[in-house]
């Protein structure tokens, strides 16, 4: 695989196994020589640290910026109220302006426009990018900050500090929201995971559209097969979509996850199944 790849790991719902792949491709493609980075895009609930057990080595803090008016330097015109699309700033009247943090979202768009530059900027603490190594993987998570609503932010940072060399894989939030696209911006190939329910399929023709829409390159991965219908199957034919990898509903595995192992830990056949699994993505990028 040439150099400055990202496959994102992506579900449109959660519960489907979407980590459980993520972290074991890692670790199978690094055992066979790829350069790896392991990235867990999904903020709010970042849980690939309890199978890779990663030895975090760094720290960093998260900031953004939010506005601040200068009361004394205010005109009351208004203007910055007019041009935030998501009622962070609110001109009340005269020099009442009002400035919700959580609602920002840090466009800057209010100190442009304000003829009297009455507006500043202070920075706030979103959450904290952890990094260290797993082996011969290299992890790195965001964790957002307790009551903070700025998932799109840090997952941006993140992302930024994922540099372009060797593998990258995205472990994206789950479903088609708005940090599941910033997550999926920028990704080479997408492999969609899913189950054979009623619910799995559902979902994942959301995730199939919104991927499309993207003009991303895509593949399924079914997860627990065997333990619902064919719907999932005939859909992707259907569609002309290629299922690239098929999980047996193995009890095995379930234990393992419970007790944070890994799939190709446990049973030594998952090992050559993620290895191939990362051989055939390669092939296509």
């Amino acid at each position: 695989m040439r150099n400055g790849f990202r496959i994102a790991i992506a579900s449109g719902k959660g519960g489907t196994g979407k980590t459980t792949i993520a972290t074991n491709l890692a670790k199978a493609a690094a055992e066979r020589g790829a350069a790896v980075k392991y990235v867990d895009c999904d903020v709010e609930e970042p849980n690939g640290h309890i199978f890779l057990k990663p030895e975090i080595e760094n720290t960093k803090d998260v900031t953004v910026c939010v506005p601040q008016v200068d009361k004394d330097k205010c005109s009351g015109c208004g203007k910055c109220g007019e041009v935030c699309q998501y009622g962070a700033i609110v001109h009340l009247g005269q020099k009442n302006v009002l400035t919700f943090e959580n609602l920002c979202h840090s466009c800057g768009g209010c100190r442009l426009l304000c003829p009297e530059q009455a507006i500043k900027y202070k920075q706030i603490k979103i959450g904290q990018l952890e990094s260290g190594k797993s082996g011969r993987v290299d992890f790195i998570h965001g964790v957002l900050s307790i009551g903070n609503v700025r998932s799109v932010s840090l997952i941006r940072q993140l992302k930024q500090t994922a540099d372009s060399e060797g593998l990258v894989i995205l472990d994206v939030p789950p479903g088609t929201s708005c940090p599941v696209v910033e997550s999926l911006k920028e990704a080479d190939f997408v492999l969609l995971v899913t189950e054979p329910t009623p619910f799995g399929l559902h979902d994942l023709r959301c995730a199939v559209e919104l991927v499309r829409k993207m003009g991303l390159e895509l593949g399924v991965i079914i997860n627990r097969d065997g333990c619902g219908d064919d719907k999932v199957e005939q859909y992707c034919t259907e569609e002309g979509i290629e299922i690239l990898m098929r999980i047996k509903d193995d009890r095995r595995i379930a234990e393992a996850y419970s007790v944070g192992k890994m799939a190709i830990d446990v049973l030594p056949d998952y090992e050559r199944k993620f290895a191939d699994l990362y051989e055939s993505v390669s092939k296509r990028l």
